[in-house]
């Protein structure tokens, strides 16, 4: 009796494709590469001076300069991509900022002295910001690649730039581990990369081996808030075009098509008369605007979008984003079964998006807005709060409800509670209070001091950001 034998084929590794060092890439792309330092004024206390000793171990949780000023501030990474001194970041770097220094790697006849940076403009859908410089001499610059190209496939090499934990320049080497990543934007397309990316690396660039910027370092996924080898970088292919409307407008200026749509799923296809695979955006609802004026429908399936086939919502917004606003564009629907060709001339989002699509969730007017967060509901006070709880509107939040198990619960929170500052603050509304645990994030602190009112007497609680 014989036995059959499965050889498996071994395909070659040409050993020279990998990179002996990274030395020569590094000190070609270095000087281009930028820390950013950022500076806030935050007010001081008003009230209450005095709450620990000069000296206390605790005093660097409060301000003990009551009415004084005190400066936060914050680290990332950037890049130059023009000899006139045109830098990319995050908007995350610098949002909120009001002040901006640029810090260049030393030497090789880049600036030796921090630069203030002009602020040109910021798109958060994407976490891109466009930041100036002044400088009497051209700056050394690094140029976007195409992040759809060779160069940027998984398994090719990349060369992560930045200011880790503020540490100052560095540099790390990993692969592209995954491509089309989407965490939680509209348009986002991260690459997924191993080499090293900690907090103060946002903002920096992604290099392939050419020494191109095909993404910009962004995020990172991690459960305790270091590298763990799965980093994110934004595309290039679309930091590109929003770099472009941001030095030429100082906004972004986004294609609109105006419909609501959702996927066309599996359990659909036999519903749908000719359509044979679950492909396409299927449009639920037609305001009035660019869609409507073109002889759109609800039912329509949109399946191609200026020649592009389109496979789900996601490539379609995508798509859209990154066309021209006013472009005519020729747009293929399936409707009960015929193929219908139309003709689209794209709106701006920015402008048109909020008036056709109203925010279901938004607040009724003179209903209060309300928030969760830190296992708490927090409301801003209503005219009604005002007279029950004997409180002004714009004196702090209410909590609503604290969850069960929740730090806030085991600390003794209570429904009806008012908090009245967060981090030494004061707070007038939901606005303030995020702004403050952001911040208190951004400075590494793992919690946030509340200053909580309960039948009018005060008492400090430290809740964990984590």
């Amino acid at each position: 009796m014989g036995m059959a034998m499965a050889v498996a084929t071994v395909v070659p590794v040409d050993a020279q494709n990998r990179p002996a060092t990274f030395a020569e890439l590094a000190e070609q792309v270095s000087p281009s590469v930028v820390n950013i330092t950022t500076s806030t004024v935050i007010a001081g206390r008003t009230g209450d001076q005095g709450i620990v000793p000069e000296g206390s171990p605790f005093e660097d949780f409060f301000n003990n300069d009551p009415g004084g000023e005190r400066r936060s501030s914050a680290l990332g990474s950037g890049f130059v991509i023009s000899a006139d001194g045109y830098i990319v970041t995050n908007n995350h770097v610098i949002e909120g900022a009001d002040e901006i220094e640029i810090e260049f790697f030393p030497g090789d006849g880049q600036p030796s002295e921090l630069l203030p940076a002009e602020l040109i403009g910021t798109d958060p859908n994407t976490d891109i910001a466009v930041l100036k410089v002044e400088y009497d001499e051209p700056l050394q610059f690094v140029e976007f690649g195409d992040s759809d190209d060779v160069g940027a496939r998984v398994g090719d090499w990349v060369l992560a730039m930045g200011n880790p934990l503020g540490q100052g320049f560095s540099v790390s080497a990993g692969i592209v581990s995954a491509r089309n990543r989407s965490l939680q934007g509209t348009y986002d397309d991260y690459i997924q990369t191993d080499a090293a990316i900690n907090r103060g690396n946002s903002g920096g660039p992604l290099f392939n081996m050419e020494g191109d910027v095909i993404g910009v370092n962004t995020a990172i996924l991690s459960p305790n808030g270091g590298s763990i080898g799965i980093g994110f970088a934004m595309s290039s292919a679309v930091v590109t075009n929003v770099v472009d409307q941001l030095q030429e407008f100082g906004e972004t200026r986004r294609g609109w098509l105006g419909v609501r749509i959702q996927d066309v799923t599996v359990d659909m296809i036999e519903a749908i008369e000719g359509l044979a695979q679950a492909r396409g955006a299927m449009v639920t609802d037609v305001p009035a605007g660019p869609a409507e004026d073109a002889g759109m429908q609800a039912g329509d399936i949109i399946l191609t979008f200026d020649g592009i086939e389109i496979e789900n919502t996601r490539e379609l917004v995508q798509i859209v984003g990154n066309s021209p606003v006013g472009k005519e564009v020729p747009v293929e629907t399936l409707r009960n079964g015929e193929m219908i060709d139309l003709t689209v001339v794209l709106g701006r989002r920015e402008t048109a998006e909020s008036a056709a699509f109203p925010d279901p969730e938004a607040p009724e007017e003179g209903t209060p807005d309300t928030t969760n967060m830190l296992g708490m509901t927090l409301s801003e006070i209503s005219p009604d709060m005002e007279e029950s709880l004997g409180v002004e509107a714009g004196s702090g939040l209410v909590v609503v409800e604290v969850e069960d198990g929740s730090e806030a619960d085991t600390k003794g929170l209570l429904a009806g509670d008012l908090i009245t500052e967060a981090g030494q603050q004061k707070i007038s509304g939901i606005q303030d209070f995020e702004a403050r645990v952001e911040e208190a994030q951004e400075a590494g602190r793992k919690s946030l001091l509340l200053l909580v009112r309960r039948d009018g007497a005060p008492r400090f609680v430290a809740l964990g950001l984590e």
